[in-house]
């Protein structure tokens, strides 16, 4: 028989296991925010900072665990609590989905960190690197030619960028596109003769944690045309989830494109000189 919402039932005691259901689920979502908070402010080191998130995704997790419980001791006395579950479920949910969607891709893609147009001789990081000589960050030194391999499998698009551009110009549209996306410029030198070689540094961050990620670009000359090479590669952990590739991606595009536009402006034509006036001979 179907239980009525009466003044009774509004006076059954509410189950402790849906309210420390709800409990941990709150716990999970402050753990997670605090844990973004210590990684984008360098409040402490990093190591803590995951810490605090995988433990935050262990609370989520336990609040599904302890929610199950607390449905089922609603099933057997009739105690209320039922919203504060569904409520925890919800949060839960979300604070799990996305960590759970980068399972995948750590499961599908190649352990890549360091993704770079030119595996033979790629960008080096002079300034950035030191300041990845820290517990736990990644070398410096390009991983190699293993590496190389990885890369040319799982992304075959990432290459070199020839530009029909001059090699100071090419520097000058790479400088604003990084700028646009506001990395965090570490060493920009200009195209220089003799040997007219650019270079950048910067350090961009990750969308929700806000890991860094350092990336190198290269200015070549090749006669009046120029190359642009570029790396990005994390500073902590053995594999991206694909991040440094698409930023490398979407970095070439854009290049490619600010250039295309660069080439088709209208070239501006002097004015043509003012003739003097004749005066007119009256006979």
């Amino acid at each position: 028989m179907a239980r009525r919402f009466s003044a009774p039932y509004l006076s059954e005691p509410v189950s402790s296991l849906a309210t420390w259901t709800r409990n941990l689920a709150v716990f999970s979502v402050v753990a997670v925010l605090v844990s973004i908070i210590i990684v984008r402010f360098g409040f402490l080191e990093m190591k803590p900072a995951i810490a605090t998130f995988f433990g935050a995704l262990a609370c989520a997790g336990l609040s599904i665990l302890v929610g199950f419980a607390a449905f089922a001791a609603i099933w057997q006395n009739g105690t209320r609590g039922m919203g504060r579950i569904l409520f925890a479920f919800l949060i839960d949910a979300l604070v799990l989905a996305y960590p759970a969607y980068l399972g995948v891709q750590y499961r599908k893609l190649p352990p890549l960190h360091d993704i770079t147009t030119d595996p033979i001789d790629p960008p080096r990081y002079e300034a950035l690197a030191r300041l990845r000589t820290g517990d736990g960050t990644n070398t410096a030194v390009y991983a190699g030619l293993y590496s190389a391999e990885l890369q040319r499998k799982a992304y075959p698009d990432i290459e070199p960028v020839d530009l029909e551009l001059p090699v100071e110009r090419a520097y000058a549209i790479a400088l604003q596109l990084v700028n646009r996306r506001k990395w965090l410029v570490i060493d920009a030198r200009a195209p220089q003769p003799p040997l007219r070689t650019g270079h950048i540094e910067a350090v961009a961050r990750t969308p929700i944690m806000g890991f860094r990620e350092d990336v190198a670009i290269r200015f070549t000359p090749d006669g009046e045309d120029s190359r642009v090479d570029i790396r990005s590669s994390s500073r902590y952990f053995d594999s991206d989830l694909g991040s440094n590739a698409a930023r490398v991606s979407k970095l070439i595009d854009d290049i490619n494109t600010a250039a295309d536009a660069d080439n088709l402006k209208p070239i501006k034509k002097a004015p043509p000189p003012k003739l003097p006036a004749t005066k007119t001979v009256k006979k």
